[in-house]
């Protein structure tokens, strides 16, 4: 017996987190450092994300997030935001074996603003793919990610960081985010 016709596939009937789903797990956990957990994310971070990259304020590696969004309708933004953000959060992942990534972490003051207390659009970076964190911190450090008001905040931080950016990254994975 022969399954439904391709033609009978309606992407609407299923819930606009599921298109994101395809990258950021159905409930926001990734599989890859290549994608960041949504999972507990500040919903006021998930939604200005979604419009920087709608508005091409923000650009991602070959574009896949401008063109993702644009798949989404305006109604949908409060949708993905509510589910990714409502989420269990991630487990962290193992403590790095020294002290360089807390003590650099804890210099820079970067906990200030992105810890549990940090403003709603400002996104925690406790247990995230270090991966992840570490390609983010590069893309501030050489000015490929610049379209935040802090972008030159960052830049600075991490331009001091030197070649311990992999160590910070793997401090802030391992730290635990409250739901």
């Amino acid at each position: 017996m022969a399954g439904p016709a391709a033609a009978d596939f309606d992407a609407a009937s299923y819930p606009p987190y599921e298109t994101c789903a395809l990258c950021h797990g159905l409930f926001g956990q990734s599989r890859t450092a290549k994608f960041p957990h949504l999972a507990g994310q500040k919903p006021a971070y998930v939604q200005s994300q979604l419009e920087a990259f709608l508005s091409g304020a923000r650009t991602n590696d070959g574009g896949q997030m401008a063109s993702i969004v644009t798949e989404l309708k305006p109604e949908d933004f409060a949708v993905v935001v509510e589910w990714f953000s409502d989420q269990e959060p991630p487990e962290p992942s193992p403590p790095p074996a020294d002290n360089v990534g807390m003590q650099l972490t804890e210099y820079a003051g970067c906990l200030t603003c992105h810890g549990e207390n940090g403003a709603e659009n400002v996104p925690h970076l406790s247990a995230q793919h270090a991966g992840y964190l570490a390609k983010q911190m590069r893309d501030f450090r050489d000015g490929a990610r610049s379209h935040s008001d802090a972008a030159e905040l960052h830049r600075k931080a991490f331009v001091s960081f030197g070649d311990e950016i992999d160590q910070v990254a793997g401090y802030l994975a391992s730290l635990e985010r409250s739901p």
